[in-house]
């Protein structure tokens, strides 16, 4: 997968939560306090987070600032208008996956404040990176939220469901019963654009269960 932007090679702390992965979650007062400190970097010239790519949203006020360190993209959403970050979106690496899914694949976790949220900013991220390529695929949990916002997104990709477990991925269809939904193993993935199932397969080594049923 490659993506052709110039993204400069840093990292700021993502607080990731300890057991219940979620892909949409709250924001906490320290993070507050981050993303104010984030926004004023990015606008001080001779600062490493100055001068981001920035990619307009679905809002004419906001945009999206992308980042890249160690392989994971970092999507800060800007509100241009009132001055300062909304929250943001970060595309993790799974290390659960096999080193030839891991080129491919990225797992979405969003935080935004309170009054920018059920806007649709998270889907539209998310509608960026998929466009760019990147297939994502979910943690070990979802919100509910979060489930409604990939099942949305599932009508303009192609998504299934997989089973994770020992660093391989075997297929499972494109809809599972509920309790196959309920095991941790069991993960939703959305394919980006120009991508099919079978040419995924082949280049994540996911194997289809239904084969050998």
């Amino acid at each position: 997968m490659n993506i052709a932007l110039p993204f400069p090679h840093f990292r700021i702390p993502f607080h990731r939560p300890a057991e219940l992965r979620v892909d949409v979650g709250s924001l906490s007062p320290e993070f507050d306090e981050s993303l104010a400190t984030t926004y004023e970097r990015i606008h001080s010239p001779g600062d490493r987070l100055h001068g981001l790519p920035a990619f307009d949203l679905h809002d004419p006020d906001l945009k999206i600032r992308i980042r890249e360190a160690d392989g994971e993209f970092y999507a800060y959403v800007e509100d241009v208008r009132r001055g300062c970050l909304a929250g943001c979106t970060v595309f993790n690496r799974l290390v659960e996956v096999g080193r030839r899914a891991d080129r491919h694949l990225r797992s979405p976790h969003s935080r935004y404040r309170a009054q920018y949220q059920r806007r649709g900013i998270a889907t539209a991220v998310y509608d960026w990176a998929l466009a760019t390529g990147i297939c994502l695929m979910t943690g070990a949990r979802q919100s509910p939220g979060a489930h409604a916002l990939w099942l949305s997104l599932a009508r303009r990709y192609e998504s299934g469901f997989a089973d994770l477990r020992n660093k391989k991925l075997t297929y499972l269809g494109r809809a599972v019963p509920a309790q196959a939904l309920d095991r941790l193993q069991t993960r939703m993935f959305l394919l980006g654009r120009e991508w099919s199932l079978e040419r995924f397969c082949e280049a994540a080594e996911m194997q289809d269960a239904r084969a050998s049923g």
